[in-house]
This record gives structure tokens, C-alpha cells and sequence, in this order.
């Protein structure tokens, strides 16, 4: 964990764990889209800028750097995710959403080249492509999945929280001086105040409330702190694979809590997909070895004194 290109996928594994069973309180607490963000963006929102304040040492220059492109970008990003993934999940069927949602590595690669000129290594690409094969297994059934037009919005509902996603991993990343904490706070903030407009105070309490608080006060805001807090230590489009861990085991969840069976189709993509996973955190960590093993064989061994000559 002392090495950043290490330390960084091993924070988004293990926040992506966190976060693979979102979908199934999402489901238990059977809401619909927006009453669902009026439920979880700000339960998570007023954690972070609660954490803030207790945390921050410079407030000021945390609030001053809001209004930088960056501060900005990160906190539209939030507002965007937190609204288009419930509104996705509620209009389409999740294959198509999820499909959407699986091409944020793609995102992340190609806006960190674009914008800050960050080569992907071969490894990473490779991954990708092992990683969504298996998602477009698990994903498509037997059964082809009709692209009316509520399916339609819920496919660029689906791309578009992938490209936010992957636009706030990379601007984490290359702006190491913004605050998390505010940022992603203010724009969840923003996004449940919506959600609470859009549902009304009559239909707040429908629905299981318990479930979809697991989701705002527990599961979103350490995983999603952890994966942001992972971008700086590692490029976007790593973190980004990580989080498709949901994308197959959400599912398995989901047959776990309310009986909903995986299918073939399921299981064998979730095998690629974390069998993929578990190589490329293999080859991260053999390339570290050989790294620290070069660097060793650079570093000059202990000088021998050289003998006292004679007269």
C-alpha cells in the first residue's frame, strides 16, 4: 500500500465491493427514480460536508477553490451522476442501462488523453476489453431487449453517468489541491434538493426507507470517497474498471437478497470480468517488483576500504 500505482487499485477493489450490493437495496426499497435521489444524494451529500467541517484546516481556500474550472467540473459531475443513475435504472431495462454504465473506463481513457495528454498502458486497454466482453455477456439474455423509447433515454441516461464518472475520476486525479470532501458534497447537495422537489413531501415516506438509507449513509459515501480518493493515486481509467465489479456481482446480490436467479449468461461474465480484474492486479504487482528489483540493482553496494598499501 506504500506504492501509489499499487495502492490505488487495491482502494478501488475493495470500494467497488463496497458499492456491488447498491443495486439490491435499490430494489428493496422499491422507489422509483426520483424519489430515490431525494432519499440518496443528500443523506450522502450531508455526510460529506459534514466530514468537511470537521475536518478541513482551510476552509476558505476549500470554498475558493470551488470556483475554479475544476472545483466546477467536479461538482457537475456529482449532480449529473447522482441524478441520471436512479432516472436510468427507472426508465430501461437494466441490461441496456448497465451496458451504458460499463463503458467508463473507455471514457476514462480517452478524456485523460484528450485533456491532459495521459497515455493508457497496453495493460489497461487489454483489461478493458477482457472487462466489457465479459459485461456484454452477462448482460444479454436469450431474450433481445427492444430499444423503444423509454429504453432509448435509459441507454444515454447510462452513457452519460459513465462520462461523468469518468470525467470527475480524471480531474480528481490532475488536481490533487481540491477538497473531495466539499466538492462532491455541494454537488449531491444540489441533486437531492431536486430529487426532494421533483418527489414532494406527500410521497417521501412510500417505499422502504431503511433500504434506501443503507445505500445514502453507508454504502455511496465510503465508496465513492474511496474511488475518488483512489483517482490521484492511480490513472482514471484503472479506478474505472474497478467500479464493474458492480455491474456483475450486483445481480448476485440481488439473487441473495430477493431471489432474482442469476442467469448462465450472468455468471460465466462475471467470471471473465473478475478473472480479468485479478490479473491485472497481479501484473501491477509483479510490475512493481521488477521495478523495485531494477532499482536495486542501480543503487551502488557498500564501498570496501581498500587495503593499506606498503611503503
Amino acid at each position: 500500500m506504500t506504492s501509489p500505482r499499487l495502492s490505488g487499485p487495491v482502494i478501488a477493489c475493495l470500494a467497488a465491493l463496497l458499492l456491488s450490493p447498491d443495486a439490491l437495496f435499490m430494489r428493496l426499497s422499491g422507489m422509483g427514480g426520483a424519489q430515490m435521489l431525494a432519499w440518496r444524494a443528500p443523506s450522502m451529500a450531508l455526510i460529506f460536508l459534514f466530514a468537511w467541517a470537521l475536518t478541513s484546516r482551510r476552509r476558505a481556500a476549500d470554498r475558493a477553490s470551488l470556483l475554479t474550472g475544476a472545483g466546477a467540473t467536479v461538482m457537475i459531475c456529482q449532480f449529473g451522476n447522482n441524478v441520471l443513475f436512479p432516472t436510468g435504472i427507472a426508465l430501461a431495462p437494466v441490461a441496456v442501462m448497465l451496458m451504458g454504465v460499463a463503458t467508463v473506463p473507455v471514457w476514462a481513457a480517452v478524456l485523460s488523453r484528450v485533456l491532459y495528454g495521459e497515455a493508457t498502458s497496453r495493460a489497461t486497454w487489454v483489461t478493458i476489453v477482457a472487462v466489457l466482453a465479459g459485461i456484454a455477456l452477462a448482460v444479454t439474455g436469450d431474450t433481445p431487449v427492444g430499444l423503444d423509447g423509454s429504453s432509448l433515454l435509459g441507454a444515454l441516461c447510462g452513457l452519460c453517468t459513465a462520462a461523468a464518472l469518468a470525467l470527475n475520476f480524471v480531474t480528481l486525479r490532475h488536481n490533487p489541491e481540491l477538497p473531495l470532501l466539499l466538492a462532491m458534497g455541494v454537488g449531491g447537495l444540489a441533486a437531492g434538493l431536486l430529487g426532494i422537489g421533483l418527489t414532494g413531501p406527500a410521497q417521501m415516506g412510500d417505499g422502504a426507507v431503511w433500504a434506501i438509507l443503507v445505500t445514502g449513509l453507508f454504502i455511496l459515501p465510503v465508496s465513492f470517497f474511496s474511488l475518488s480518493y483512489a483517482s490521484r493515486h492511480t490513472p482514471a481509467a484503472v479506478v474505472s474498471l474497478f467500479m464493474l465489479l458492480e455491474t456483475v456481482l450486483g445481480p448476485l446480490w440481488v439473487w441473495l437478497g430477493i431471489g432474482e436467479a442469476p442467469t448462465p449468461r450472468m455468471l460465466a461474465g462475471g467470471v471473465i470480468v473478475i478473472g480479468a480484474l485479478a490479473l491485472y492486479l497481479r501484473h501491477g504487482a509483479r510490475e512493481k517488483a521488477r521495478g523495485l528489483r531494477g532499482r536495486e540493482a542501480l543503487e551502488p553496494g557498500p564501498q570496501r576500504p581498500e587495503p593499506a598499501r606498503g611503503p
